[in-house]
């Protein structure tokens, strides 16, 4: 059985998750693609693909008379333009999953919250950088507490396209925000640099977590990141340690903490490859983003197909 499914945004984004659900997903069948540049090169694939395509955003999409196949609507378009958005499809009763950083919905990363938000109409996939950082803070948290976490990233600018804005201060905002949240850190932190160079440089990044605990496993503590990447890779094959992870006794003053502090300060070096569906090879992070969300949307379209599922079995009977 599968579940049709909607792309708003013709952008790389965009254009890459259409792709991801043609050739990946065994559970998603891919109904329409909405922009709002007649001329974008996504809208162009779409009909060659043969998928339903609209340049009149999310009001042509609701127009199409495709639409009434459509179960789930990913939104790759902007923040700015979600919450319109999204109280249209809203009005339609469509569940939606929010690749933007609107965040109208609660932040989920899948291999650490899912399971939480699987009956939530609108979810948020938060931010490249989340995504790639809050697996590895939980997988720690889940060991012992961490009292800091903090994402260090260095992704190719290209990606990113000429002229389009790069909100850093809110991508790395967000970032932190969900270090703490979903990741269970006291307080978290993100850098992120954008690096012109050529040929472009492959995604790569480190979350540092300071534990107070010193006596905590560190066995334990590698087993459970080790554990935790490889539950990452099942969804985004590119996903993977950059190298050995590294434990370290600290005690010194951290600015972020406005204290001195004594602990382990335990360091993952991340590296993350694109799929190369659509986006190149080196746009990793945005690939990881694509990824978590094909998988949100696959769980939630189950979730709602065996809950229509039941209701009928339950009116059967």
């Amino acid at each position: 059985m599968t579940h049709g499914v909607a792309v708003i945004g013709s952008g790389a984004v965009g254009t890459d998750l259409m792709i991801k659900v043609l050739r990946v997903s065994e559970t998603l069948r891919m109904v329409a693609l909405a922009g709002t540049d007649p001329a974008s090169d996504g809208l162009a694939r779409a009909r060659r693909f043969g998928v339903a395509g609209t340049a009149d955003g999310v009001a042509g999409l609701v127009a199409l008379p495709e639409f009434a196949d459509v179960e789930l609507v990913f939104d790759a378009s902007r923040a700015d333009a979600h919450p319109h958005n999204d109280a249209l499809l809203a009005a339609h009763g469509r569940t939606v999953v929010d690749l933007t950083p609107a965040a109208i919905g609660p932040y989920v990363v899948p291999s650490v919250n899912l399971d939480a938000h699987l009956r939530e109409r609108n979810v948020n996939m938060v931010t490249c950088g989340g995504q790639a950082a809050v697996p590895i803070v939980a997988a720690v948290r889940r060991i012992t507490p961490v009292a800091y976490g903090e994402l260090v990233a260095s992704v190719a600018a290209g990606p990113s396209g000429p002229g389009t804005p790069v909100d850093l201060d809110g991508l790395t905002a967000t970032t932190a925000r969900a270090i703490e949240a979903v990741g269970g850190a006291g307080r978290g932190a993100a850098s992120l640099t954008l690096d012109p160079a050529r040929p472009e440089p492959a995604a790569r990044g480190a979350v540092h977590c300071l534990c107070p605990d010193t006596g905590a496993d560190r066995t334990a503590i590698v087993d459970s990141v080790q554990a935790m990447v490889a539950q990452v890779r099942r969804y985004v094959p590119g996903y993977r340690l950059g190298q050995d992870v590294r434990i370290d006794e600290v005690d010194a003053p951290v600015p972020a903490l406005g204290e001195r502090f004594t602990g382990l300060r335990v360091s993952v070096a991340l590296e993350v490859a694109g799929a190369g569906h659509h986006l190149p090879g080196y746009a990793g992070h945005l690939d990881m983003m694509t990824s978590a969300a094909l998988r949100t949307g696959e769980r939630l379209a189950a979730v709602r197909a065996a809950e229509r599922l039941s209701g009928r079995s339950g009116r059967a009977s």
